[in-house]
Parts: C-alpha cells; sequence; structure tokens
C-alpha cells in the first residue's frame, strides 16, 4: 500500500496541474512581451478542416486535433488574448470595429463591443482620416486583461476599458453586448492630440495602476503623389506624444513623453511598449517611427498632476550605412525605399534594397538586454533589415556604448522576438525565420517558408509556431533546422498564435481555432 494517501495525491495532482496552466493575458504573455509559453503536450500538427458551402463555419467533422472553431469576422490581425476562462480577439464586421469575447472552453461568443469607424460619423477635419485604413482592418490592438476590466486601442485612436464580463443578452438574443467602463481619446483629448497614420494598433502595458499606450502619431504618406511632394509632407500634429499614460482605474491622463521623434519622423508608429527591471531600476521600452529605441523611467504611483515620462537610454536603430549621404534628403531618401512608387529604388523582390526603416516590432526584455528590430510597412516592400541587441543597463545615447550586437541577415521586419535556452527566433517579412544565439548573435540557421510573414513567432513545447500569410509552420526548438509541419489554413493570416492551458490558438482574417492534442 502506498505511503501516499488517496487525497493527497489528488491534491498533488491538482497543485501540479495549476502550475503548468497559465493564462497570456497580454499582447507576448507578459510584460517583457518574449513570445514564449511554458506550455506543454502541444500538437505539432492539426488539420484545419473543411468550410460550410455558405461560409458560415466549419466542419468540424473534417478536422483533428481541433477543440472549436469561432468565426471572427471579415478581417482580423490582432492576437488574442485569454484570461479568466475568456479568449478577447478584435476583428472587423460590416467595416465597423469589434472586439470578440469568447467562451475559452467552447469556443461559444460571449459579448461583442462594436463600434462605427471615425469616417463614418464624419466628424474628422481635413486633412485627418485622408489615408486611415481604419474601416478596412477593424480592431488590430491585443488587449491587456487586469483582473475584472481589459483594455485595447480601438480603431479610433481611442483607449477603451471593458468589463471583461459584459452585459447579458437581451431577451431574444443570443450574444451579449460589452460594458463599457470608460474610453480616452488620444485624437481630441487636449495633452495628446495625437493623428494616427493607416491604424492604431498599439497593445496597452500594464504595471500597477498605470497604463502605457503608444499613440500612432504619424505622417500621411501616399505612394500616389510625386516623390518630392511626399517628402515635403510632414507630421500633421507636431506637438502629440509618442507615448502616454494614464490611470487604469479612471482613464485619467498622468504622464506623456517630449522625445522629438517628429524632427525624423519616417512614415507611422506602430510599436507597442513593453518593460523590464535592470538593477532595480524600472523601465518602459518603446520603439519609434525614427528607428530609435528608447528606454523612460517607469512611473512609481500614478502622479496627482500629469508628468513628463523620463528617458533613461535611447539607441539608433538604424546601421550607418542604411542611411543617405548628408547631402541627400533622409525623407525623400526613405520614400524612394517603397516598392509603389514610380521613379523609386526599391524595385528589387530580393529584398537586396538597403535604406532606413523605422520600428513597428515589439522591443523584447531579456536578462538586461533589449531585442528589437526595423521594418516597414509591407506593402513597401522587401529590403534589408537590421535586428539589434541593446545592452538596457547603460544611460544616455548608448548607440556607441549599449550595442551588443547588430544582426543584418534579414529583411525588413514586423516580428516579435522568441527567446528561449539561449536561441532567438525571429521570422521577416520574406517569410523566413532566423534562429540565433542570443548572447552573441551568431546564425544556427534559417529557414524559407516562401510566403510573406506579419506576424510573430511563438515558442512553447519545444516547438516554434510560426505563421505567416499562407501557411502555419511548426519547427522544432534548438540549433539544427527541423520542420515538422506545414499547414494550409485556407486564407490570408496576420495573427500570431498563442499557446493557453494546454491550447494554441491560430487564427486567420476570418476565423480561430483552438488547437490541442
Amino acid at each position: 500500500m502506498s505511503k501516499f494517501s488517496l487525497p493527497f495525491l489528488i491534491v498533488l495532482l491538482l497543485l501540479s496541474l495549476k502550475a503548468q496552466a497559465a493564462d497570456w493575458p497580454q499582447w507576448g504573455g507578459s510584460w517583457s512581451k518574449n513570445m514564449v509559453s511554458e506550455e506543454k503536450n502541444l500538437p505539432d500538427t492539426f488539420v484545419p478542416g473543411e468550410k460550410e458551402t455558405q461560409g458560415s463555419g466549419i466542419k468540424m467533422e473534417t478536422t483533428k486535433n481541433v477543440k472549436w472553431v469561432a468565426k471572427l469576422g471579415s478581417f482580423s490581425c490582432g492576437s488574442p488574448a485569454v484570461a479568466g476562462g475568456k479568449v478577447f480577439i478584435g476583428s472587423l464586421i460590416d467595416r465597423k470595429g469589434v472586439l470578440n469575447c469568447f467562451d475559452e472552453a467552447t469556443g461559444k461568443l460571449l459579448w461583442q463591443w462594436i463600434m462605427p469607424c471615425r469616417m463614418d460619423k464624419k466628424d474628422l477635419p481635413p486633412p485627418i482620416g485622408l489615408h486611415w485604413i481604419s474601416d478596412e482592418v477593424g480592431v488590430c490592438s491585443t488587449p491587456v486583461v487586469d483582473g475584472d476590466r481589459l483594455y485595447f486601442v480601438d480603431h479610433n485612436c481611442c483607449v477603451v476599458c471593458l468589463d471583461v464580463n459584459g452585459r447579458p443578452p437581451l431577451p431574444g438574443a443570443t450574444v451579449g453586448q460589452a460594458e463599457t467602463v470608460w474610453t480616452f481619446d488620444m485624437l481630441k483629448d487636449e495633452n495628446v492630440g495625437a493623428v494616427m497614420c493607416d491604424a492604431s494598433n498599439c497593445s496597452p502595458l500594464i504595471d500597477g495602476d498605470v497604463l502605457y499606450v503608444a499613440t500612432a502619431n504619424g505622417v500621411d504618406r501616399r505612394p500616389s503623389t510625386p516623390i518630392a511632394e511626399d517628402a515635403a509632407r510632414r507630421c500633421l500634429a507636431p506637438n502629440a506624444p509618442n507615448l502616454i499614460a494614464l490611470d487604469k482605474r479612471s482613464g485619467r491622463f498622468v504622464a506623456k513623453d517630449a522625445v522629438p521623434i517628429v524632427n525624423n519622423m519616417l512614415h507611422g508608429q506602430w510599436s507597442s511598449p513593453s518593460l523590464g527591471v535592470v538593477r532595480g531600476r524600472k523601465m518602459v521600452f518603446f520603439g519609434g517611427g525614427d528607428g530609435m529605441l528608447y528606454a523612460f523611467k517607469a512611473l512609481a504611483k500614478v502622479p496627482e498632476e500629469p508628468v513628463t515620462l523620463e528617458p533613461v537610454w535611447w539607441l539608433d536603430c538604424i546601421p550607418p550605412e542604411y542611411r543617405p549621404s548628408p547631402e541627400v534628403d533622409m525623407l525623400t531618401e526613405y520614400c524612394l525605399g517603397d516598392r509603389r512608387r514610380a521613379g523609386g529604388k526599391n524595385k528589387n523582390i530580393d529584398g537586396s534594397f538597403v535604406g532606413m526603416s523605422e520600428i513597428i516590432t515589439t522591443p523584447v526584455f531579456y536578462k538586461d538586454r533589449v531585442y528589437v528590430a526595423i521594418g516597414r510597412d509591407p506593402e513597401h516592400g522587401r529590403g534589408r533589415g537590421a535586428l539589434v541587441c541593446a545592452d538596457a543597463r547603460k544611460s544616455g545615447d548608448i548607440t556607441k556604448t549599449g550595442m551588443i550586437w547588430t544582426y543584418q541577415g534579414l529583411d525588413r521586419s514586423l516580428s516579435t522576438v522568441s527567446i528561449a535556452d539561449g536561441l532567438l527566433y525571429i521570422g521577416d517579412v520574406a517569410g523566413r525565420l532566423h534562429c540565433l544565439d542570443a548572447d552573441s548573435g551568431e546564425v544556427r540557421w534559417v529557414y524559407e517558408s516562401k510566403s510573406r510573414m506579419i506576424g510573430s513567432t511563438l515558442v512553447a513545447d519545444g516547438k516554434i509556431y510560426m505563421q505567416t500569410e499562407k501557411y502555419l509552420n511548426i519547427l522544432s526548438a534548438g540549433k539544427e533546422l527541423k520542420l515538422l509541419s506545414q499547414i494550409s489554413l485556407g486564407a490570408q493570416s496576420w495573427v500570431t498564435p498563442v499557446a493557453v492551458n494546454g491550447t494554441v490558438y491560430v487564427g486567420t482574417r476570418s476565423y480561430l481555432w483552438a488547437v490541442q492534442q
């Protein structure tokens, strides 16, 4: 007879299961934004199944390793957040921004938040909104869930706080409505007044009672106009901040940065903030629209009056050889790097074009270092990118003193890195997956997926989940390249997979799969 009692073994088992299970309550899973999950026993393949004839869903009997499938809308590009038994993901329905809340166990739609685009309300003075695509992509932001509240940036450049439980369905309805706690308008608030470029897609960051949000302030570039005319355009809101802080409880404005990114603004600012603690110093990291990586001193608490975020250090992520000579206008050279432009230089499709790029991906904090890549709107075409590793222990301008290594063997990238077991994984726009030594930047291997990549990698259970526009590629994590499976999802995808509670969530522009062994 065992010396352990049955109740004791049951408790031990439950504790073990609880230790293995973990929610994914925000973009990147945690404040460091390292795209790595501790989940185990995850599948290395699945069959997504056949679509219903009317396009209303997926025939579950034709799937394999699929727990449930949910219909999202007409377009989805954000990554899901999973917390408290619920799955939250943004979408677009009838040219309106949508945030969906699904039951984690069944995939049932519990409630929706729906908001028309500002352009439908005719309340934007020209030239604001002339080049917005918010009514084409909907809600891009991944929410951050904190207790019974969730926070995201909507398609109208507003920060929104919702109750995670929503409202119960009205009589005769099957789906409930969202319960809005507060809304902060980054366009109209006198402290911000940002004019977003193309779309507002920041995934907010929470530290204590402070909510950090990037404003998406940018330049309204139009490839249909002559290069000289477009290069002369400047930011429509030159006095707007790049990063702001709100009181998460009320939505009250409490802080903003004063970094002059606008002086060298290339196009837009679509990076999301991350956070790290170095030698007792807590910092917020932000990738700028000027190609600079910034570190700000985190607020110790919510201030009673608005304050200015204090910069700790900054680093130029654009290699010097990517910049034009002093006699060439910087913005003209940037515009020449857009493949769509008449008279442009970027006509090759091999990624050989060398030029400047902003930061779109999210900086990742890992062991006193920050990793981030430069990239552009993928419609600009391919071009040489750069991945930098910065020493977060420094202060001031650390471009020369804090650059640990730079890797230039990748294309422009929109991907946030994954770092596990000393190896770093990052995808680029060309659809190549690069495996590097995280300490030295030495290349271990490169995988060619032959499909454009907009999202980021996820490392979990010894596997790399890499989603391109055509395929979900699942590879073995480690020093040797090994492809486990390549799965066609039947539709374009910009969604980054996440792994939560034994389930991998995989999405396309219209569907979300909950994949299990």
